[in-house]
């Protein structure tokens, strides 16, 4: 397992379907349903927390604020700063874990020694695009939310980026992807975090198991002649990351060369010294300059 580690960030504890997370100087309690262990609660702070999220037994559920929160507030990773609040669905603005992925971009592109053009694929809030324009890269940003890019824009400013070399699309990806083939337009990397399950503008059913092979086969032509790096993320369960790197691995290894890695990504817990699985990812990269 690939593990995150942050100074603004904190997982401290983590028991029976729930995480206690310290957020800069805010700490909250989220569900996760990967917990299914029930070990005591002996930190103090899962008494102290400033919000606490609790799900509704009919879907979804809501904050329940047992201090008062921040409308919205800053932590850092590196040169990065990040504007979080508590929102929809028990989401903060980014996700931790990440944070070895924005590692691994920032010195592919940095070793790299020639112009690097990257595209990142549901974008949301924009870290792995930040994480590109601070290495030097060209970034085109693609997210369908008008709400996500704006937010993605106001963490570009919040991190002095706002001058780095970013397209931000409100744009579906899968259309974007196919108008970019017919353009001609090719990139040096591809990141691809794509959600488990959606709707698209038109009502139309996104399941990712069943459209992740065709979406990754789609992005294949506008992989420049040397390409650098494909990160694909994935949150499904039922993708585990050798399944992940199968298939990067037919799609682009015997036709670039390079090399293909897979595995969890993680946080570790405070508490007891332990690391929480959080998803996988699954990386190809070229040849010149081998980071994992």
């Amino acid at each position: 397992m690939r593990i995150a580690n942050w100074k603004d960030y904190e997982l401290i504890d983590a028991s029976d379907g729930e995480r206690l997370e310290r957020w800069g100087d805010i700490i909250l309690i989220r569900p996760d349903p990967q917990i299914i262990w029930q070990t005591p609660r002996q930190n103090p702070l899962w008494k102290q927390a400033h919000a606490h999220y609790l799900r509704s037994n009919t879907g979804g559920g809501r904050w329940q604020e047992l201090k008062p929160v921040p409308e919205m507030w800053k932590i850092r990773q590196g040169n990065l700063t990040f504007q979080l609040k508590t929102m929809g669905f028990k989401h903060t603005g980014i996700f931790p874990e990440q944070a070895v992925n924005w590692d691994f971009v920032q010195k592919k592109i940095r070793h790299a020694n020639r112009p690097i053009k990257v595209l990142n694929l549901f974008g949301y809030t924009g870290a792995a695009t930040l994480a590109c324009a601070s290495a030097g890269a060209e970034v085109c940003h693609v997210d369908a939310s008008k709400g996500m890019v704006a937010w993605a824009k106001e963490n570009a400013a919040a991190s002095g980026l706002s001058d780095k070399p970013v397209r931000w699309l409100v744009d579906d990806c899968v259309k974007f992807v196919q108008r970019e083939q017919r353009r001609g337009n090719v990139y040096d990397g591809i990141i691809m975090d794509p959600p488990s399950y959606g709707r698209g503008p038109g009502g139309e059913v996104w399941k990712l198991e069943e459209q992740l092979y065709p979406l990754v086969q789609l992005c294949v032509p506008i992989l420049s002649q040397n390409p650098l790096f494909f990160v694909l993320n994935s949150y499904t369960t039922g993708l585990s990351p050798s399944v992940m790197a199968y298939l990067l691995a037919t799609l682009l290894t015997s036709r670039f060369g390079g090399s293909v890695s897979a595995d969890e990504i993680g946080l570790p817990v405070t508490q007891s010294g332990l690391a929480l699985p959080c998803g996988n990812t699954a990386i190809w990269q070229s040849a010149e300059s081998d980071i994992i």
